[in-house]
């Protein structure tokens, strides 16, 4: 079966309050069931365990345009779309038409504010994901579960598998707050309900993570060891290899052998690049023997419009009409196009025939976009799809069945040769060719699958400084969640001297002050918990 069953009724979401007191949470469906329902069974518990992974799917328990955070729109809300929207809309590679819709034209021109309802909702829904797996985690102590009956010991066993995953996916949540925010009220299950956690920095939220994924991995399943949809060791392995390689970045502490280390060890886990790039984002590519972990998106059971939805439907060109036919998806009229600075790194030598150049701009488009407002200014890109390898279209046209690419092979290829080139002297002010043997490996075996399993566009230790590793890692990795995580990494973000189109709200760009390297706390949140104080520059 290619999704895990996510439960819509539970009252674990009732706990929300305590961590997001900002919001008020609300039950949309009338066969919600009490704690004590849910948690009589193991097999409740299996099910609540899909409500702690679905939070990153879901919005709501009812159609696509519910929210259980009421107060907060599901479309500025879904997990997905609103990391992507934050990692990628706010760069260089790409652009949303739209831009009455809420939140969009600040985060793409770099003029954000605590106001923002997409940073309300991003924050929201990732502390969200904290409360609902603090909530499973009070459940499933060895007391409750003997208070419910609940004492065989493969029963136990796990539902202490599942408790592994969720201190995983509550890791995660941190994750997420530390790369985007900065900081975070801190809550875990040992907390009471109603709660106003105090404020943990980047180095406090650093260290917790660090700690308890190191924890935990001994505990979960071996890499593809699980069912499609949860984690495994790679996953916690990948988050740590994250956070090693932003070190500097969050706690101003280098960490790359130890970024290698966990690289090492997730590529370890029997991960095999597809030889089709492209079958890493079609409606099967839960058989991608690259995917590490994915947000699950499905047109029937989990219908809201989360990243690859939003992607595949926006990448639709306005000229070309080429949704059905091409995507399997009705398109949403030009929504997303590239920025010039994206498509110009396929511009020179080998990447003019890479496979990844699969954007189109021929005829009556544009490359430079003068008005954003103008659908057919800007190329349009052609790498997600909502059809199968087979060419077979997903069961809805409109809510795609493509799970989003969170984590993959790739990118641990790439995030081992900079680690490792960085340990060895490479820095973003020098153009040092540090690759080693192992690394050079690497990234030519994407080199190779990028043209046609040949050795055309293979590279040498001479070719490879941390210039080229941040353009592959855009031609590779481009709308997958990266890029602005990438460019700060690189000194190309705030305070940076490269500019995009749109950058800083002109049209052919503007640097931007280092503060905007964070994003600024939502002025409701701050309002809600007094223990919290706003960003710098904010």
């Amino acid at each position: 079966m290619k999704k895990i069953n996510f439960i819509y009724l539970t009252l674990v979401f009732a706990a929300l309050q305590s961590c997001t007191s900002d919001l008020d949470v609300v039950a949309e469906d009338s066969r919600i069931l009490t704690s004590e329902q849910l948690f009589a069974t193991p097999l409740g518990y299996k099910q609540a365990l899909g409500g702690v992974y679905g939070n990153l799917s879901l919005t709501g328990t009812g159609d696509a345009g519910s929210s259980f955070l009421q107060g907060i729109d599901a479309g500025t809300s879904q997990f997905g779309r609103c990391m992507w929207y934050l990692q990628n809309l706010t760069t260089d590679e790409v652009i949303w038409t739209y831009e009455n819709d809420e939140g969009t034209a600040e985060l793409q021109r770099n003029t954000w504010s605590s106001a923002n309802p997409i940073l309300l909702g991003m924050f929201s829904r990732t502390m969200a994901e904290v409360a609902i797996a603090n909530d499973f985690l009070r459940q499933s102590t060895p007391e409750k579960l003997s208070s419910r009956g609940i004492t065989s010991a493969a029963d136990v066993a796990e539902i202490n598998i599942y408790r592994s995953e969720v201190r995983v996916l509550r890791a995660f949540a941190y994750y997420n707050m530390m790369d985007l925010f900065g900081k975070a009220p801190f809550i875990t299950e040992a907390d009471p309900l109603n709660f106003k956690g105090p404020q943990y920095d980047r180095k406090q939220l650093f260290t917790f993570i660090e700690t308890e994924l190191n924890s935990v991995i001994p505990s979960l399943k071996a890499a593809r060891t699980n069912e499609y949809g949860r984690l495994d060791k790679a996953m916690a392995q990948m988050i740590l290899a994250k956070m090693y390689l932003n070190a500097e970045v969050y706690i101003g502490t280098p960490k790359y052998t130890e970024c290698m280390t966990k690289c090492s060890e997730v590529i370890a886990g029997g991960y095999v690049l597809k030889t089709n790039y492209f079958d890493n984002f079609k409606a099967d590519n839960h058989t991608s023997s690259e995917m590490i972990f994915s947000l699950q998106s499905d047109g029937v059971k989990t219908q809201n419009y989360g990243a690859t939805t939003v992607i595949i439907n926006g990448q639709v060109g306005s000229i070309e009409g080429n949704g059905v036919s091409e995507f399997g998806v009705g398109g949403w009229g030009g929504a997303l196009r590239l920025r010039k600075q994206f498509v110009q790194k396929f511009d020179v030598g080998s990447f003019q025939t890479d496979v990844r150049k699969s954007y189109s701009g021929n005829g009556a488009r544009t490359l430079e976009i003068i008005d954003v407002s103008q659908a057919g200014q800007g190329f349009i890109l052609r790498k997600f799809s909502n059809k199968t390898a087979a060419g077979i279209a997903g069961v809805s046209s409109t809510f795609v069945d493509t799970d989003f690419p969170l984590f993959r092979l790739a990118d641990t290829y790439l995030m081992y040769a900079e680690a490792q080139m960085r340990k060895d002297g490479a820095t973003n002010s020098n153009m040092a060719t540090t690759a080693n043997a192992q690394s050079l490996t690497y990234i030519n075996a994407l080199r190779q699958r990028a043209n046609n399993g040949t050795n055309a566009g293979n590279v040498s230790s001479s070719d490879v400084n941390l210039d080229f590793i941040i353009d592959e890692r855009s031609r590779e990795l481009h709308w997958e969640g990266h890029r602005r995580q990438d460019l700060i990494r690189f000194n190309k973000y705030g305070g940076g001297n490269y500019n995009w189109a749109w950058k800083g709200n002109i049209a052919n760009g503007t640097s931007f002050g280092t503060n905007l390297n964070i994003f600024p706390l939502p002025t409701a949140s701050l309002t809600a918990n007094p223990n919290l104080t706003q960003n710098s520059g904010y």
